[in-house]
């Protein structure tokens, strides 16, 4: 354990960077820890400290650039890829497309407050076409914030994080050993949610060309894409309802489709997540509120449009 203090003591600024790439890139290994212990070893020195901020923003607004960048260029389909990475995939995507579209550019001011959240709001600003100079003043500006509360906070109880720094550092191996196990215990806690929640939704699902095939001979079933607008509009299955589901509507997620017999082909529900757990989970309500045919989409509109199948837009009069 002495080891690690003593790295970054010598090498606090390429550990600060190193890590807050790394974390701002989607691994869960958290960097607000490390920019207090390296405030806290900063102590006094402002220009140590700094160092610290600039080293640390440049590396989050590296990370963050690229992730807009591939926004830009691939669009929603790498919010999905991003969402299947992470520990809390569930619902990331609908958050991150709600807060975003209510606050704009203005939500990357906390985006790094929140976990999960800061990858997924810099892709959507490439998604969504936010001006690269717009993106990079207020990310920096957020990126700013959270470094500089991290190192402030460090600061100001320099002298409790060095009693315990000094108490890792007195335990040796076991300080090492006590650390890796409470990142261990983190991301095995995140990862047990993550599959209870997918095991608690199992069920039929309905497959891209099952359901292309069924629209062919005239079956209609009905579409509900449960995503959220702005995503319905770059692209949705023809003929789908827009549906996003908000918490208001959990009380009575049927209330939109009564009467249940106006769905004599069933009722098939899509998303943009992995394992459908937005769609699966909208589809057990229904279940329970009587609709007997209702299935989650396979893969959703990603395996939609992989299977080549047209995607559908509204028209500049659509209201």
């Amino acid at each position: 354990m002495g080891f690690l203090v003593d790295l970054i003591r010598e090498y606090g600024l390429g550990v600060v960077f190193l890590n807050v790439l790394i974390e701002q890139l989607g691994a869960p290994i958290p960097a607000y820890p490390v920019l207090v212990v390296t405030g806290a070893v900063a102590g006094d020195d402002w220009q140590h400290g700094a160092r610290i901020v600039l080293l640390a923003v440049a590396a989050a607004l590296i990370a963050d650039l690229l992730w807009y960048q591939a926004g830009k260029s691939y669009g929603h389909r790498v919010l999905g890829r991003i969402c299947r990475i992470s520990l809390s995939p569930d619902a990331c995507i609908r958050q991150t497309e709600s807060l975003y579209g209510r606050w704009g550019p203005k939500s990357l001011l906390i985006a790094k407050f929140v976990p999960g959240f800061a990858s997924i709001a810099s892709a959507l600003a490439g998604v969504v076409g936010t001006p690269r100079s717009v993106f990079v003043l207020y990310d920096t500006l957020g990126a700013l914030i959270w470094v500089g509360s991290a190192v402030l906070l460090g600061s100001l109880f320099s002298t409790t994080v060095e009693d315990l720094l000094a108490v890792l550092t007195a335990l040796g191996q076991g300080g090492l050993v006590l650390l890796a196990v409470g990142l261990g215990v983190f991301i095995l806690r995140k990862w047990w949610q993550r599959q209870r929640t997918v095991r608690s939704l199992k069920m039929p699902r309905v497959s891209v060309q099952e359901l292309r095939g069924m629209q062919a001979q005239g079956v209609m079933p009905t579409v509900i894409d449960v995503r959220t607008g702005q995503a319905y509009s770059a692209g949705h299955i023809p003929g789908a309802q827009a549906w996003e589901l908000r918490p208001r509507d959990a009380a009575a997620p049927h209330a939109h489709l009564l009467p249940h017999d106006a769905h004599p082909h069933g009722v098939v529900i899509y998303c943009d997540c992995p394992a459908e757990i937005s769609a699966a989970r909208l589809a057990r309500q229904l279940q329970r509120a009587g609709f007997s045919n209702v299935r989650p989409l396979l893969g959703g509109l990603q395996a939609w449009q992989d299977a080549g199948f047209e995607v559908a837009k509204p028209s500049a009069d659509t209201p």
